[in-house]
């Protein structure tokens, strides 16, 4: 039972430390441009 009270906790802990990340990574601007990182691969460029 102790391990319960200890792991119940952290779980919720990780949980919303997880939580905080996304919202801080939306917040920035992370999740603007899906699609130019996808197409910035298809692009060739030749260096001179």
């Amino acid at each position: 039972m102790n391990v319960i009270a200890i792991l119940i906790p952290v779980a919720l802990l990780l949980g919303l430390g997880g939580l905080a990340a996304f919202f801080w990574s939306m917040k920035s601007g992370q999740f603007e441009d899906m699609d130019g990182a996808a197409n910035r691969i298809l692009i060739d460029e030749e260096d001179d």
